[in-house]
């Protein structure tokens, strides 16, 4: 989970430092503005794919998305347990 969150630490931001410089150089009459807020834009995008490509994956791979679990999942990160400790 650790390796996931560091290259989506470096993915996603690098991906933004890439869109805005090639903005820059493909489009010198844009401002810096217009470039960021393109970058910014298309980084959202690619997030938003993704996110919804992991949804269906655990959609189709469950037959029950509420009460199935995961590979990687234990019944300390089972959101079916978190529900059933006492408040």
């Amino acid at each position: 989970m650790l390796l996931t969150l560091a290259w989506g630490s470096l993915f996603f931001p690098g991906l933004f430092a890439l869109c805005t410089w090639g903005l820059r150089r493909a489009r010198p009459a844009w401002s810096d503005s217009d470039c960021v807020m393109i970058s910014t834009r298309l980084v959202s995008s690619v997030q938003a794919v993704l996110a919804t490509g992991s949804g269906i994956v655990i959609i189709r791979s469950c037959s029950d998305v509420i009460t199935d679990r995961g590979l990687g999942e234990t019944l300390g990160t089972s959101l079916l347990a978190a529900s059933s400790w006492p408040n």
